[in-house]
C-alpha cells in the first residue's frame, strides 16, 4: 500500500524538488510523503478496521482476545447470550470509532487536492440547526 502510494505521485514533483536543491530526504519529507499519504490512508484504515473485524477468528486457535474472554465470562456466569452481546457492541464501537478517525484523516490529508472541502457531518448539524434557530425566532 504504501510502495503504491508513493508511485503514485508524479515523477515531476521529485525532479522539481531536486532542482530547488531539496535533499532526498527531504523531498520525501515534504513533497512525496504528503501527496502520497491521500492514497496511502484508505486502503490501509480499510485494512486496520478488517482485521479489527476478523480478530474474533483468533479464537479458534486458542488465543484470547475479546471474543473469547466474552465467552469464558459467559460460561462462567452462565449468562453466554448477554457477554456475547457486549462483545458484538464492543466491536461496533471500536469499529464506528476508526472509521470516524478514518474519516477524519482521510479529510485532512486531502486538503491540498481539493480547492474547498465539503462539511462534515458536525458542520451540516450545525448548520441546519442555525437554520432552523434563525427560522423560528423569523417566524
Amino acid at each position: 500500500i504504501v510502495r503504491a502510494g508513493i508511485q503514485s505521485v508524479d515523477q515531476g514533483q521529485t525532479e522539481a524538488a531536486h532542482a530547488l536543491g531539496m535533499s532526498q530526504t527531504k523531498t520525501m519529507g515534504r513533497i512525496v510523503l504528503p501527496q502520497a499519504m491521500r492514497v496511502i490512508v484508505p486502503p490501509t484504515g480499510n485494512e486496520f478496521i478488517n482485521m479489527l473485524k476478523t480478530s474474533s477468528l483468533v479464537s479458534a486457535v486458542q488465543y484470547t482476545e475479546l471474543l473469547r474472554a466474552s465467552s469464558n465470562i459467559g460460561s462462567t456466569a452462565g449468562a453466554v447470550m448477554e457477554m456475547l452481546f457486549v462483545a458484538s457492541i464492543w466491536y461496533l464501537a471500536l469499529t464506528s470509532v476508526f472509521s470516524v478517525g478514518q474519516y477524519y484523516l482521510e479529510r485532512r490529508c486531502s486538503r491540498g487536492s481539493t480547492g474547498n472541502l465539503p462539511p462534515t457531518p458536525w458542520q451540516r448539524v450545525k448548520a441546519k440547526l442555525t437554520t432552523f434557530k434563525r427560522w423560528a425566532v423569523s417566524g
